[in-house]
């Protein structure tokens, strides 16, 4: 009777251990799971080496976790401690002990910290080193240089070598492929010689994260591919009625479009004047040909062009020659392309600078040439401007 009745205490406090063991778990969970007490945002370094452990430390210290232990056993618990990445985290308010889990344990791209973004331009190329404000999520610039001309400044080297720092190529859309290859060899992060310069056109520009020492050449692999899947995919969705024999055709037209406006919208409308002169047989008569036939494609021309340069026959000048040029005169971005091959429906054969960035078309010899004396207008105005402000 004594026995049955110790077993019959055990069973019971047997149950009661369980129970409280299962509530323990629900609550902990509940916790994990539950928005944390971070009022701010914070960017959370992970060093190389560290574990979860010394992770929740971190956190715990910085107030982004009401307890440690409940987010190192929740880390374990989830099986992810194992995946986590060196690296800098942007920590949103009030995320959650489970929504750090899989911050720190996801990708392993930085997302906040120090980012070293190498701009390639049109004119010239920049290293910017940004630090991310994690208040406003926005990148405030600590320093930038141009690597071709400039001293490199002692804050880029302090930070160059950090495995948490990001880096980002972000090339604008125009560029030629002597540029791109030209700023990629002053790109000292980068690894691997390029051999050659790439056919114009055949480059789609970049605009996304790179590793470090990363081999030049597989870059420009990458960029070859882009380009022949946007401009396949593309050619493939073309419209009806287009004066182009095949695709490259399409490409060169990409080229001069996008050469001849930075405003997005109008890509389409410029396309039209282009095909409906292409279809009337109305040389195309665009100044960045001309250039391109000058420069080769190897930096600005820097000057304005000479009416000598106009009337100056090369395979590129559409003053000269009918129809298209033998090659692009740059690498076009994806909207150029797909604007060169779905155009607007217009009966446009002209068009002008408006003054605003923007262009402004015409179907007539006459409208044109009310625009172009407004053009005119505008300049003269600037330069007047221009010279009072000088002295």
């Amino acid at each position: 009777m004594f026995a049955r009745h110790i077993a019959a205490n055990a069973l019971t406090l047997i149950g009661v251990l369980s129970f409280a063991g299962v509530a323990v778990v629900a609550w902990g969970k509940k916790q994990y799971e539950a928005p944390g007490p971070l009022a701010q945002a914070i960017c959370l370094r992970v060093e190389g080496g560290a574990d979860m452990k010394d992770v929740a430390d971190t956190l715990e210290a910085q107030r982004a976790v009401s307890t440690r232990a409940i987010f190192a056993a929740g880390a374990q618990y989830s099986g992810r401690a194992h995946l986590l990445k060196a690296g800098s985290f942007l920590v949103p308010a009030g995320a959650s002990m489970q929504d750090i889990n899989e911050i720190v344990t996801g990708s392993g791209r930085s997302t906040c910290g120090t980012e070293i973004n190498y701009r390639i331009g049109i004119l010239r190329a920049k290293v910017e080193v940004n630090e991310l404000d994690p208040e406003t999520s926005r990148y405030v610039e600590v320093v930038s240089f141009n690597p071709a001309e400039d001293d490199v400044p002692a804050a880029y080297t302090e930070m160059r070598d950090d495995p948490s720092v990001r880096y980002r190529i972000t090339m604008a859309q125009g560029i030629t492929s002597w540029q791109i290859v030209e700023a990629l060899n002053n790109a000292d992060f980068l690894s691997g010689e390029i051999a050659e310069v790439p056919a114009e056109g055949t480059l789609a520009p970049l605009g996304e994260d790179v590793r470090v020492g990363m081999d030049r050449n597989e870059l420009i692999a990458q960029m070859v591919a882009d380009q022949e899947r946007v401009l396949a995919e593309a050619w493939e969705a073309r419209a009806e009625g287009l004066p182009y024999a095949n695709a490259q055709e399409a490409l060169i037209m990409a080229s001069i479009i996008e050469k001849e406006t930075g405003v997005g919208s109008e890509r389409p409308m410029v396309a039209s004047v282009f095909v409906n002169r292409l279809n009337q047989g109305i040389r195309l008569q665009t100044d960045p040909t001309v250039i391109y036939g000058i420069t080769q494609g190897k930096g600005s021309l820097g000057r304005g062009i000479r009416q000598s340069e106009l009337r100056r026959e090369t395979p590129w000048n559409t003053y000269v020659i009918d129809g298209l040029p033998p090659t692009p005169i740059a690498n076009p971005g994806k909207a150029a392309i797909e604007a060169a091959l779905n155009p607007d429906d217009t009966d446009f054969i002209f068009f002008v600078a408006d003054g605003t960035g923007g262009h402004a078309f015409a179907r007539t010899l006459q409208e044109h040439n009310a625009n172009v004396a407004k053009w005119r207008e505008i300049e003269a105005q600037r330069a007047e401007e221009a010279a009072a402000a000088g002295n």
